[in-house]
């Protein structure tokens, strides 16, 4: 179910994701980046890296992901938020209901594979036996540019 606003600790948290977005564009790989938070902590947090680590499953949010588990020893997240700059994708969605993540918060949408809001809205289908909370558009603008800077950049300007 989506969620309507966003609070000052959102904006914080998801500029964290951009900063690991930032890491991810460094590294050559598309600049996406996740934080996994619990009671205003960070309990796991990543960015895409399947080119570097020649994983296609390595998006960001997976990698968050099982970064937390591993801290928290635990497959189970919950109680947690996931901040992503960009949409999560099919496979993302079912690694965070899966996890038992509570709430995720993206930033820019993802018109192609947005498995949220934007192709699919698997997060308000009714079928799955956990529900997670969702926000969209915190800090779109930067989180759009980030990503659109790096394909200019790699299609020559």
């Amino acid at each position: 179910m989506a969620t309507k606003g966003y609070t000052p600790l959102d904006l914080e948290w998801m500029q964290y994701a951009l900063n690991l977005a930032a890491r991810a564009r460094e590294a050559g790989e598309v600049p996406v980046g996740a934080v996994l938070i619990k009671d205003n902590t960070v309990i796991g947090e990543g960015w895409n890296t399947p080119i570097s680590g020649a994983d296609p499953t390595a998006h960001a949010e997976i990698v968050a992901i099982r970064n937390a588990a591993t801290n928290l020893n635990n497959y189970r997240l919950t109680g947690s938020t996931l901040y992503v700059t960009i949409e999560p994708c099919t496979m993302c969605i079912g690694a965070m209901i899966h996890g038992r993540i509570q709430r995720v918060v993206f930033g820019a949408s993802e018109p192609r594979a947005g498995a949220v809001q934007s192709q699919l809205q698997l997060l308000d289908s009714a079928h799955y036996n956990h529900r997670i909370e969702w926000l969209g558009g915190v800090l779109a603008e930067p989180c759009s540019e980030i990503i659109s800077a790096f394909f200019r950049d790699k299609r020559g300007g």
